[in-house]
């Protein structure tokens, strides 16, 4: 069943806004219904009913483009008025910078709920989420500030051009499921997980936008928050698999797939039955998500309940390899002279090829003295190759062998040695060390292996920051290097995408890993993506950490580090 909405005006929105239109609404919802339906909400199946419950709803105040709300956010552009709320495009006048806000009265049935869900979430502050800036009431009206991601792109969106590889999908299921497994820990639930609320921040990059608050705006509750948002993951997955939602009448501009309703005859068909080619181990963990009857017949394992069990299972999956880049630089096609000759008497332009610089050419001799000249050459050179042959059979016949070249003596080092190649140390292990982090689940653990196993394709990387100097939220993070016991060191190497500012340090005499920067004295500093750090002199230490102090910018604007590899030496 669909959630209950009044759409009362459709502006204009730009193409490059984050925001997917809540036209979601009036579509197939899918498990975000389900919930609804399975926590009691409101909705009534009489259509009279619906009218009169909207009727009765209070109507906001008239607001504009440039009203200004507690003196510092200026409205610019209305994005939804939906069921007595509204949600805009607006200005931070005093950081300077655009924010999303929601408003609805603050006689609004469900604006304390809001006001509630908005200040929960505040206290996140993972980065996954759009995080929610300010939330409060101030002349009757509830406004809830939040960031504005003018660069992101729903996932609806992104779905109209096709599905998504093998490699984006295990991340959009692992990043998904890996933050709200945060946000129930702090029992807080999403229940309107959609493809308009997860946004496409760069390539292999997500955050999920309305934590909480998108629910409490519609009064969608559920008795099983875990298992309804697990179910939509499921859901998520699903469409980016296949590019179809996996509910009978479709939504989000994509098109639904027979079976999954209470009263349907067919089972849903797994992604691998939808579209050729999908990855088997991420086909079944949709399904396993998706618990409905038949949608786990293809599987012995049980459904997932919680977002925490489907992370745990994206985890052990053989590790899907980025698809190979569309190479961008390729060399200019040379037509042949039978293209130029046969394909040009038929209109078809021959590119000019341009010959490689050669020497002038000798101009010729006109007349007899030009003939009697080359067969003068012509000659000689007869002459030549005759005598050559003949002295070449004289010698194979005496068995004389042919002298042999004198070996070039090696050059001699003017009195000096060439230093001794450095000796590299083992390391037994790599943690992460982010001593400044304010939420859970860490940057990348499950890579920090990546950093010793000597293969430059694999890496491990740091969260999305959305500002240089990690968008001020911090000094820096970094690894800690376990070499398993005290050894006399000198010198790091750190080879990274991209130039990354990097701050050798050690923990002289430290018999545990110190748990704050402070512990860790510095040795070198450098800037590059292929850096070599060296102390003063030796050191000897257990723990070496691998200091971040900047990140480098990608092509989607935002700030990410990524390191291949890393090696200690004596």
């Amino acid at each position: 069943m669909a959630e209950r909405s009044t759409a009362t005006s459709s502006p204009q929105r730009p193409a490059s806004a984050q925001h997917a239109t809540d036209s979601d609404d009036t579509q197939a919802a899918g498990p975000v219904a389900r919930a609804a339906t399975a926590g009691g909400s409101t909705p009534s199946a009489d259509d009279s009913a619906d009218s009169a419950d909207i009727e009765d709803a209070p109507v906001p105040p008239e607001l504009h483009s440039g009203h200004r709300l507690a003196k510092r956010y200026r409205l610019e552009e209305c994005i939804t008025r939906l069921d007595g709320f509204s949600s805009w495009r607006a200005v931070d006048e005093k950081l300077r910078r655009a924010v999303g806000v929601h408003l609805l009265p603050a006689g609004h049935e469900r604006a304390e709920a809001v006001l509630s869900a908005a200040r929960s979430a505040a206290l996140v502050g993972d980065l996954r989420f759009v995080q929610v800036l300010d939330a409060a009431e101030e002349n009757g009206l509830v406004h809830v500030i939040h960031e504005w991601l003018p660069d992101a792109v729903p996932l609806s969106t992104v779905l109209q051009t096709g599905p998504l590889d093998a490699f984006e999908v295990c991340a959009l299921a692992t990043q998904v499921s890996q933050a709200m497994a945060a946000a129930h820990r702090k029992d807080l639930a999403h229940l309107r997980l959609t493809p308009g609320t997860v946004l496409r921040t760069g390539p292999g990059q997500f955050r999920i936008r309305g934590l909480a608050v998108d629910a409490a705006l519609r009064g969608i509750t559920s008795r099983e928050p875990r298992r309804a948002d697990t179910e939509a993951i499921g859901a998520l997955l699903y469409a980016a698999l296949t590019q179809r939602w996996p509910y009978g009448d479709g939504a989000y501009g994509l098109r639904g797939v027979a079976g999954l309703g209470k009263g349907s005859r067919d089972p849903l068909a797994t992604p691998e039955q939808v579209r050729a080619g999908v990855h088997r181990g991420l086909s079944e963990l949709a399904m396993r998500a998706l618990d409905n009857n038949g949608a786990t017949a293809a599987s012995h394992e049980p459904p997932f309940t919680t977002p925490e069990e489907l992370s745990a299972a994206l985890t052990v999956l053989p590790r899907i390899p980025p698809p190979d880049p569309t190479p961008t630089h390729l060399v200019g096609y040379q037509h042949t002279t039978y293209q130029r000759g046969t394909l040009a008497a038929h209109g078809v332009a021959a590119r000019p090829v341009t010959a490689a610089p050669a020497a002038a050419a000798v101009p010729t001799l006109p007349g007899r003295t030009g003939a009697a000249l080359k067969w003068g050459v012509s000659a000689l050179l007869i002459a030549a190759l005759g005598l050559g042959s003949w002295q070449l059979a004289d010698a194979l016949l005496k068995g004389d062998a042919p002298a042999e070249a004198a070996p070039v003596a090696p050059p001699v080092s003017a009195g000096r040695e060439e230093p001794p190649i450095p000796e590299l140390v083992s390391i037994e292990s790599v943690t992460e060390f982010d001593p400044y982090a304010s939420g859970t689940g860490g940057q990348d653990p499950e890579s920090t292996p990546h950093i010793i196993d000597g293969d430059p394709e694999t890496y491990w990387q740091t969260k999305n920051y959305f500002g240089p100097s990690f968008a001020n939220l911090k000094p820096g993070l970094g690894l800690i290097l376990d070499l398993g016991e005290p050894r006399e060191i000198s010198s790091l190497t750190v080879d990274a995408v991209g130039s990354t500012t990097v701050e050798f340090r050690a923990a002289p005499g430290a018999e545990t890993a110190p748990s704050t920067i402070d512990g860790f004295a510095a040795l070198d500093e450098a800037t590059g993506d292929s850096l070599t750090l060296s102390a003063e002199s030796p050191v000897e230490t257990r723990f070496v950490l691998v200091w971040l102090t900047e990140l480098p910018q990608g092509p989607d604007g935002n700030y990410r580090g990524r390191i291949t590899n890393v090696a200690v030496a004596e």
